[in-house]
């Protein structure tokens, strides 16, 4: 059985279907379609039924799917690991992470990586929803607060602490017993009748909230928040800048909110130089975890 095709053939599968494949792997459509023709030719079976608008595999074909597909990783991994640390990173490396992480520098840290490894096609993008890099075609993800039973193996390279802050404007409630619930920017899906519970230097202080926006992305919480309409919880690292300045207040630290970012890939495989130095790079701009990192990639405006 020719191995290549095969590897071809498993690439359509996962990604359901020849033009994802070939997006994701980087290899013409054509190609992906003539290898897999002639696996089937060589097998004298058809592996994929042709004609309609979603990939469906024949029966055969899921069944060679199923017991190929972490075959062909395990032999990557393989040929990785007998080739030791011999030579630099080098191939294609696909990095998915959340939309605010890749908005606070995360492209300084792509073009550092590109200087220091022009042998890795690395490709980033930014997105909030759940990814699955098996299914989804990629070599690591970058989460926050990943669930605990998550599958995937990783490293947790930021630690940071979700504060709530809000423009000096908003009068900062002094007790739970304030005269009425404040104004909140909420991301979406957060509850609206949940109480904030807070620690501050005079204690706990549990406070009502009224919604007054509902945003769909951290920045926008962000600027929302500046403009004086609620307050909000935010990293501290996100607005420590804002609050050093006294453009916004810091009422205190969102308790048994904290927040952790981790590198995640899949558990079977044996880590890639190029991902072990993906990794390492984000380790080096964040020491110890600590979201100091952040500081050394803004720009300055002069």
């Amino acid at each position: 059985m020719d191995l290549e095709a095969l590897a071809d053939f498993n690439a359509v599968a996962s990604h359901g279907g020849f033009g994802r494949a070939s997006r994701i792997t980087g290899r013409p459509k054509a190609s992906l379609s003539r290898r897999v023709r002639q696996l089937e030719d060589a097998l004298g079976i058809l592996l994929i039924e042709r004609g309609g608008h979603t990939l469906r595999l024949t029966e055969e074909g899921a069944a060679l799917h199923e017991q190929t597909a972490a075959l062909l990783d395990r032999i990557d991994d393989i040929k990785e690991a007998l080739m030791g640390d011999v030579g630099l990173p080098h191939g294609r490396l696909r990095v998915n992470a959340p939309v605010l992480f890749a908005q606070r520098g995360l492209g300084r840290i792509a073009a550092r990586y590109a200087a220091a490894f022009p042998d890795v096609q690395l490709e980033i993008t930014a997105d909030d929803r759940f990814i699955d890099p098996l299914a989804d075609g990629y070599d690591l993800v970058i989460r926050a607060n990943p669930q605990p039973d998550t599958e995937l193996a990783g490293r947790c390279f930021l630690r940071d602490e979700l504060i709530v802050a809000a423009h000096p404007s908003i009068v900062r409630p002094e007790s739970d017993s304030h005269a009425g619930p404040i104004p909140a920017v909420i991301l979406p899906g957060m509850p609206e009748d949940a109480p904030w519970s807070l620690t501050n230097a005079k204690g706990v202080l549990a406070l009502r909230i009224r919604p007054v926006l509902r945003l769909s992305s951290m920045t926008m919480v962000h600027d929302a928040v500046l403009d004086g309409v609620g307050a909000a919880m935010m990293p501290r690292s996100l607005v420590q800048a804002d609050v050093d300045a006294g453009r916004l207040l810091d009422w205190g630290v969102v308790a048994q909110r904290r927040i952790e970012v981790w590198a995640l890939y899949p558990p079977h495989r044996h880590v890639s130089r190029k991902v072990s130095a993906f990794i390492r790079m984000l380790t080096e701009q964040f020491v110890d975890g600590s979201s100091d990192g952040f500081q050394s990639l803004v720009r300055s405006s002069a």
